[in-house]
């Protein structure tokens, strides 16, 4: 590097710095910074929310985020000054003035490490960088004379990834039983010697062991429903007969979860039984995600070879850097840096991964080489497969493969369960849907390279060989045409639908305007409407579309048939491309010909009876009253029927579980969202308490001097009470426009105090790296919505403080409605908010170390909820200023007042009289 320093600029909700190429820091204003950035590059860190802080959207310099992910590919960093200097072994910055100096370091470490001879991640850096010299990559003229060009040329990336080995099919599983002793002895090697007793860990571990027994009647698995509250230590309980199962049994055994962070934890925890790799090469433990999680390497190389332009490019060459280093290609949740995808403002991540369902399977040039296939074959003869509660679903409905089709499963997280089966199991067809299959069929709108060019192009070989497969392909692509295409949205907005599914999409529009009784007041929100009681032109429009959709599906039909002849019989020219090409299609085939038949069936009930078992409805969907979609929908009423049949059924046995499975102390409602009735199995109950103090460690206070809907109050409140807690708050919110103002309003005050505020919905910054910024700093606090209540695990020096806006009662739309009216009303509602404030305050208290507040700024909280929190957790109704005393106790590190007899520390119920016990 050149005696000459780079300037660089660093701004927060604080002020601005820059430090110039002499050295000189001084602080600037926002007008100041925007002139400097825009005259001369600057060194940045996290271009997009530096331009945030600025309010200048095309700010542009040297990130050195960009830089670390050339450099460091597949390696984490927090995105902040303190991560980044942590990630280099740099000092951390004492204040937001020393930042400026802290970047110069990093740019300097970081283009040092391309000199040294020790990088480790050399290989193919100089061939990604000869590519973005030409892209005009910023950082490309500072590394070109840093990276010497190699002896000898390097590999292409895609030749460079090791290919997957096709495996058979293991055997069936032996059919044992565990012995308690046997559990106990496995648990306590996880555990490991000297670890703490742990009574209900070791109650728990038993209790999931009663799962792998041999099943003895057909349909009939073994089910444990198994509460553990916080601290239980309920993942290795479970990986105790888990792993012990596998092993003496050689079958496989899937843990299910909700969040990818929990799938992070698992596999950190497998590696205490299991190595990473077995003597002969195989995993014994692998993660199982969507296929939209997975790096799609056809779609990678198109986007190399220019199918992306402009910032997009230099995104495409770094996604190939991280490639060729990441342990499993997982784009979301993996190894991927989570904010590398928000540095480019656009989907380019999502670009990049198999979205649109348009794998060609053993059609793509690198399907022996893809991620997603590695992961399938990988889960042949695993002991232990993490994955997901959707995939589960999804692949025991469509059973493509053994390994696929879980026989012993445990649902962690296992509250989420009725909500991913009600996502899996329902129907939806709405433009964005319909426009998606028209491209997949016809192609897009605009000339477009690879495999993105429609059946005509695709199946030429079937076509020119096969006179009835070529007659189909053609009359699938004319009965696309019947789709919504390209501009269908302002079509219908201007009164000039084409084709019979636009012209059903804009009658569904007017019915739902026309029945909406917000009279304005939901703007900002989708609005909808009950598909019943419609008048004759919708329902006309509705089998006029279900005709189209049959005549879509019925050559789609034809031509699986015509594909399944031509591979059974094939002619001598069809080489190994071309049957791949072949096997890509009817796999690709198949679920879209039971989507438009399961939209077929969505179109003929229009009109008709209604079926108590389904709740359907029209609706319009916008975000900040901006359209976006429209569409019909279909959930059963019960997503758990189709569940036990596709899922418990089959299963042999299962473990559903979670610190929030029963509602206070009632089992009904974790039986009822199991499933098991409707398999008439009886469940095992388990119920593990928490061995946390909570009458010492946490505190809920319910703040009744707040007043509603009063923005300006509610802010001030979370101001103070972040200023009181020094940091360390989680904020939740039930709706993103009072999140946004109140970031707005208290933000730049809190920075200027040393108290960074970071925000969902409002920082460009994924979620998970939001969190793991508020994990790497505890003087920052996080504002969110329903995804930061739960799955969300940060220690306690970082979390202090827990605030609720208000009670998190459920929106009441059509399939709320109708499942409150079939599930109690009333008591419907309070069981679905007491697990929501069960989930909140669960992030709360995570170690017997932990101390903290759970603060609900609403007097509106009936006592009827209070059975949401832990039993002997103090709760108060109090004032603001109390609370603010309280939470600044505790901050200063004086313990929680829990002394009996303060009346304060009574909560009575809304008629005054009883005390909370």
């Amino acid at each position: 590097m050149s005696d000459r320093l780079i300037p660089a600029l660093h701004a927060s909700h604080g002020g601005s710095w820059l430090i110039d190429a002499g050295g000189a820091t001084r602080a600037i204003s926002k007008g100041e910074a925007m002139m400097a950035i825009a005259g001369t590059p600057h060194l940045i860190l996290n271009a997009p929310l530096l331009a945030t802080r600025l309010g200048y959207p095309d700010l542009s310099g040297l990130d050195l985020l960009e830089l670390y992910a050339f450099v460091h590919p597949a390696q984490f960093v927090v995105p902040t000054p303190k991560g980044l200097a942590d990630a280099l072994n740099l000092p951390e910055p004492e204040n937001e003035a020393q930042v400026p100096a802290l970047l110069q370091r990093a740019a300097m470490a970081l283009m040092a490490t391309c000199e040294s001879e020790e990088w480790s991640q050399r290989e193919g850096a100089w061939t990604a960088l000869e590519s973005m010299v030409r892209l005009r990559w910023p950082w490309a003229p500072l590394l070109k004379p840093r990276i010497k060009r190699p002896e000898r040329a390097e590999r292409w990336l895609f030749s460079r990834l090791p290919e997957w080995e096709e495996r058979a099919d293991m055997p069936q599983p032996r059919q044992l039983e565990l012995p308690d002793e046997a559990v106990l002895d496995r648990l306590a090697d996880l555990t490991g010697s000297g670890s703490e007793a742990r009574p209900g860990q070791r109650s728990y571990a038993v209790e999931a062991a009663h799962a792998f027994a041999p099943r003895t009647a057909s349909g009939q698995p073994h089910v444990l429903l198994a509460q553990a509250g916080t601290g239980i230590g309920k993942t290795l309980g479970y990986l105790a007969p888990a792993s012990l199962w596998a092993e003496q049994s050689g079958g496989t055994v899937w843990v299910s979860t909700y969040t990818k962070a929990l799938q992070r934890q698992l596999r950190q925890e497998s590696r205490r039984n299991w190595v990473d790799y077995r003597a002969d090469g195989t995993q014994p433990v692998v993660v199982r995600k969507g296929r939209e999680n997975y790096l799609c390497l056809l779609n990678l190389e198109d986007a190399l070879q220019g199918g992306f332009g402009g910032r997009a490019a230099i995104l495409a060459q770094l996604v190939a850097r991280w490639a060729a280093y990441s342990q499993d290609g997982d784009m979301i949740g993996g190894d991927l840096p989570g904010w590398l995808g928000t540095l480019f403002r656009k989907r380019g991540i999502a670009a990049l991964t198999d979205q649109r369902g348009e794998c060609v399977y053993a059609g793509c040039p690198h399907f022996r080489k893809c991620f997603i296939e590695r992961a399938t074959r990988a889960s042949v003869g695993a002991d232990l497969v993490i994955g997901n509660h959707a995939l589960v679903m999804i692949n025991a409905a469509r059973g493509r493969d053994q390994a696929s089709r879980p026989t012993r499963v445990i649902f962690d997280e296992g509250h989420h369960v009725f909500d991913a089966a009600d996502s899996t199991f329902s129907a939806a067809l709405s433009g964005s849907e319909t426009i998606e299959l028209r491209r997949w069929v016809i192609g897009p709108e605009k000339a477009s390279r690879g495999r993105r060019r429609g059946l005509s192009a695709r199946l030429a070989d079937l076509a020119s060989y096969d006179e009835a497969g070529g007659k189909a392909v053609a009359a699938a692509v004319a009965a696309a045409e019947a789709l919504p295409g390209d501009g269908w949205m302002q079509r219908i907005a201007e009164g000039a639908p084409a084709g019979p599914l636009e012209e059903l999409f804009a009658q569904v529009r007017a019915t739902v305007y026309a029945r909406d009784e917000s009279g304005g007041q939901e703007a900002g929100y989708g609005l909808e409407t009950e598909a019943a009681g419609l008048d004759g032109p919708i329902v006309e429009g509705a089998q006029e579309a279900r005709l189209s959709l049959a005549e879509l599906r019925a050559p789609l039909v034809r031509i699986g048939h015509r594909i399944e002849a031509l591979l059974e019989d094939g002619p001598d020219w069809l080489d190994g491309q071309g049957r791949a090409r072949m096997e890509g299609a009817r796999h690709s085939l198949t679920w879209r010909i039971d989507m438009l038949a399961a939209w077929e069936s969505l179109l003929e009930r229009i009109g008709g009876p209604a079926d108590p078992e389904f709740v359907d409805w029209l609706a319009v969907d916008r975000s900040e009253a901006r359209e976006f979609d429209i569409g019909i929908y279909r959930h059963w009423l019960d997503p758990m029927k189709p569940f036990a049949k596709t899922v418990l059924e089959p299963a042999h046995g299962v473990v559903m579980t979670s610190a929030t499975l029963r509602d206070g102390e009632d089992w009904d409602r974790a039986v009822a969202r199991s499933g098991v009735e409707h398999i008439g199995v009886n469940p095992r109950l388990s119920l593990q308490t928490s061995p946390f103090d909570y009458a010492s460690q946490a505190e809920v206070l319910i703040v009744n001097d707040v007043p509603r809907g009063d923005i300006p109050a509610l802010a001030a409140a979370y101001g103070r009470l972040i200023e009181a807690s020094r940091g360390g708050v989680l904020g939740l919110f039930t709706a993103i426009r009072r999140l946004r103002a109140v970031h707005g309003r208290i933000a730049d005050r809190l920075a200027r105090g040393g108290l960074p505020l970071y925000a969902q919905h409002v920082d460009p910054i994924d979620t998970g790296t939001l969190v793991d910024i508020f994990r790497d700093d505890p003087a920052a606090s996080l504002l969110g919505t329903d995804a930061l209540r739960d799955g969300v695990d940060v220690p306690g020096h970082s979390l202090r403080l827990v605030v609720m806006e208000q009670v998190p009662w459920p929106r009441p739309n059509i399939l709320h409605r109708a499942r409150r009216s079939a599930g109690g009303g009333s008591a419907y509602d309070d069981s679905i908010i007491r697990a929501r404030l069960a989930q909140a305050f669960g992030r709360l208290i995570r170690s017997r170390g932990d101390r903290g507040h759970f603060v609900v700024l609403s007097s509106a909280f009936p006592s009827r909820l209070l059975t949401a929190f832990p039993e002997g957790t103090p709760v108060s109704r109090i004032s603001l200023d109390e609370a603010l005393q309280r939470v600044a106790r505790h901050a200063s590190g004086d313990a929680i007042d829990n002394r009996a007899g303060t009346s304060d520390a009574l909560l009575r119920s809304d008629s005054g009289n009883t005390p909370r016990q």
